[in-house]
């Protein structure tokens, strides 16, 4: 079977795994709070395999066409890195902005004058994800 029509159907059936059928799921009986959990927990358990299974199914032929050179591994590792770094840096950076951001608010709904303060704690925040995409600029860098 040939690799392209087998990675559109795996994305097809992530987005019917992932999405159609855990909403069907919750929309079709009594909606509770209960029944959400379970519905989303499986549609980030459905998402996340069928995209490692995509990206598996996408790799293979790369893998066997560059098996000759360790450049090529060695290339595809260095653009997950740069990918990871910016991502993972970014999603705690997010994590902490919220954080931050919310105690800020409140603190400055109580004594306005320590806006200032406050500000420097969220900009230290959003930091981290610059940190993350200086990183990723570097290991492109050396690609």
């Amino acid at each position: 079977m040939n690799t392209e029509l087998l990675i559109k159907l795996t994305m097809l059936a992530t987005f019917i795994l992932g999405f159609v059928l855990p909403f069907s799921y919750f929309f079709s009986g009594q909606q509770n709070k209960r029944r959400f959990k379970k519905s989303f927990y499986t549609n980030i358990f459905a998402v996340v395999a069928g995209i490692a299974v995509s990206l598996i199914l996408a790799y293979q032929p790369v893998m066997a066409a560059e098996m000759a050179t360790e450049a090529g591994l060695a290339t595809g590792l260095g653009y997950i890195a740069a990918a990871l770094s910016t991502g993972l840096s970014c999603i705690g950076g997010g994590i902490a902005v919220a954080n931050a951001a919310s105690a800020a608010l409140g603190a400055i709904s109580e004594d306005g004058s320590i806006f200032g303060r406050s500000l420097i704690f969220v900009g230290l925040a959003e930091g981290v994800a610059l940190y993350g995409l200086i990183i990723s600029f570097m290991i492109l860098g050396r690609l």
